[in-house]
């Protein structure tokens, strides 16, 4: 959930405190009571997304909650945190076009002795103030990058502290919770304890290359141990609990290999949730953050309670995570969610890491990617595109420069928006810019109109799927059906000839630009920003763009008189740059983007007079 130091990961990874260091054999399994005779859970273990575990009112329809991790603050933003929010809104915005409600929650992860660090160093300020500048610069990349968000939780917020020590309350009284020595070496950078048999030449942290030191310390711990079988049962009758299948696999592993009981506080760290029991230790981080998925689902008129946050929207629909913290949201949060005796999210998608030019990235290397410099330079909708299109959902990615610019170009700027822009051109100059029969006319026996039925469908499937790019190519496939069309029917032609040649090059031109609304409609989970350029150009409202639904993909939108808005390019081509030119920004507006290389240039379109 919450990140930490892996800078070529999809995004940070959570501390890991590995299970496997000494616990003294005279505190071993000493249960602390308080709050036991006064609190008692009545469920001792909880059903698999089958009911509400604290209110049995469900609603007619459940929503769709969707969560990305919660943030690391102690440093701003990368590329792989972003591409994980990218693929959490484009999968929330297909939600909301098929009629659901949505809660799309994403934040903040803010305790933990690393923050503190951060915040000492880079500008000697206080921890929350440190947190609210990286937190804030996260608001405003997911502003950038047309992220529609529902919830931002931050881990210092008030109510989410209440959430979280009622949670340790039930998992204390549920007889989880217990108080022992803790020893073993712990990397500073990683703020995890690591087996020694992990660990390279001179006890170095594997990440950080720096070696870790000797810690111990009296904390509390979660027996885990006591959900090796529930959690086993949980994986043979819900398979797709954890997607995709291999990462399954994953978990079964390490399910099997035997689970061992965790520290889950630190008498060490000010900066963190003070354990309800004890003030001299706080909660650890991810046992804080990881209540952050419910907590967001408070409303803010409410009190901070488990029973107003579950009722809510919990459990979730989908945890979107990067594989480097598949363990602990597939292992760990399951048997904290049993012992607090609630239900268990739907899904877990532990998508693959992020490189550049084949290398993992990393500031040591100079090599890294920034999502702040990229949206910049080519705007929103070409970032986005570019990584949903081109990395296989659930799988590692690979970003280079050339390949950007090459599929931008060639998908955006000449498959969709040189076919919308010469279809409008010959439009105008023909037509007056006014469609002159309706779409569902114009596509009597015509081949065309069934082709890209098919495609919309095909894209259908594969955002259901959580297959991202298969969606793209799918709507891609529409573009170039458009073009082969427009190609092969040559309507300047039929034009110049008049008549009833005239009439048919008109029906030709509204399939053609019918078939790009509903493009509009089926990329917009993806680009939102280019979809509603296209839906704009022909002749529609904001208003009206913002009300569509996954329906409006359906043939016959466009009708007889509707005018057409005069031809706009709706994509900028990014040009190619010769060693010496400076950048300019934003592949939305109508001057070129440069590439900082040079790339081979791409074939234009031009629509025949």
């Amino acid at each position: 959930m919450a990140g930490r130091a892996v800078i070529f990961s999809s995004h940070t990874t959570l501390p890991f405190l590995s299970p496997l260091h000494t616990i003294s054999s005279s505190q071993s399994r000493r249960t602390t009571s308080l709050f036991r005779q006064s609190f008692r859970s009545p469920l001792k273990s909880a059903s698999f997304c089958t009911c509400r575990a604290l209110d049995s009112r469900a609603p007619i329809a459940d929503p769709f909650v969707i969560t990305t991790p919660l943030y690391y603050v102690n440093a701003p933003p990368h590329m792989g945190s972003a591409y994980t929010t990218i693929a959490a809104d484009a999968i929330a915005r297909f939600q909301r076009l098929l009629g659901k409600k949505v809660i799309f929650v994403t934040g903040t992860d803010e305790h933990g002795e690393k923050i503190a660090s951060a915040a000492a160093a880079t500008s000697g300020s206080k921890p929350i103030e440190h947190c609210d500048n990286i937190s804030q610069a996260y608001k405003t990349l997911w502003k950038d990058l047309d992220i529609a968000y529902d919830k931002f939780i931050r881990t210092t917020d008030p109510f989410h502290e209440a959430i979280v020590k009622e949670f340790y309350a039930r998992v204390l009284a549920n007889g989880d919770i217990y108080y022992a020595d803790y020893e073993g070496l712990y990397c500073i950078n990683c703020e995890e304890y690591k087996d020694e048999k992990e660990l390279l030449e001179n006890k170095c942290c594997p990440v950080h290359l720096k070696p870790c030191v000797s810690r111990k310390e009296d904390n509390y711990f979660f027996a885990l141990s006591k959900y090796q079988k529930p959690l086993e049962e949980v994986l043979k009758n819900n398979p797709n609990f954890v997607q995709p299948s291999f990462r399954l696999n994953e978990v079964q592993s390490w399910i099997k290999s035997g689970l061992k009981d965790f520290s889950i506080s630190r008498a060490s760290v000010n900066w963190g949730i003070p354990v309800p029991t004890d003030n001299k230790q706080t909660i650890y981080v991810w046992f804080d953050a990881l209540l952050g998925y419910i907590s967001a689902l408070s409303h803010g008129e409410q009190l901070p309670t488990l029973q107003n946050a579950v009722s809510s929207g919990w459990p979730a629909s989908l945890h979107l995570i990067g594989k480097d913290i598949l363990r602990f949201h597939a292992v760990y949060w399951p048997a904290m969610l049993m012992s607090a005796g609630l239900d268990l999210p739907k899904r877990v998608f532990g998508h693959g890491f992020l490189t550049k030019d084949g290398m993992k990235m990393g500031k040591s290397l100079g090599n890294t990617l920034e999502p702040k410099d990229l949206v910049n330079r080519f705007g929103s909708d070409a970032v986005r595109y570019f990584f949903l299109r081109e990395v296989e959902f659930g799988s590692d990615g690979d970003y280079s420069e050339d390949r950007f610019v090459n599929i931008v170009n060639a998908h955006l700027a000449n498959t969709l928006g040189n076919l919308l822009n010469r279809t409008l051109g010959l439009l105008k100059k023909n037509c007056k810019s006014t469609l002159l029969v309706d779409s569902s006319a114009a596509a009597e026996g015509s081949a065309f109109r069934p082709t890209v039925e098919k495609l919309v469908d095909k894209a259908r499937c594969h955002y259901e799927s959580l297959s991202l790019s298969s969606a793209c190519e799918a709507v891609q496939e529409i573009g170039n059906a458009g073009n082969l069309y427009m190609d092969e029917r040559a309507p300047w032609s039929l034009f110049k000839q008049g008549g009833a040649a005239s009439e048919a090059a008109a029906k030709d031109l509204v399939m053609i630009l019918e078939a790009m609304r509903i493009i509009a409609v089926a990329l917009s989970p993806v680009a939102p920003g280019l979809s509603r350029r296209i839906y704009s150009q022909l002749g529609f409202s904001k208003d009206q763009f913002d009300a569509l639904t996954w329906n409006d993909t359906r043939w016959g939108g466009l009708k007889e008189g509707q005018v057409m808005a005069q031809p706009n390019p709706i994509f900028a081509r990014i040009e190619n740059k010769t060693e010496g030119e400076e950048d300019v920004t934003d592949a939305t507006t109508k001057k070129p983007t440069k590439a900082k290389k040079c790339v081979p240039p791409q074939t234009k379109v031009v629509a025949e007079a």
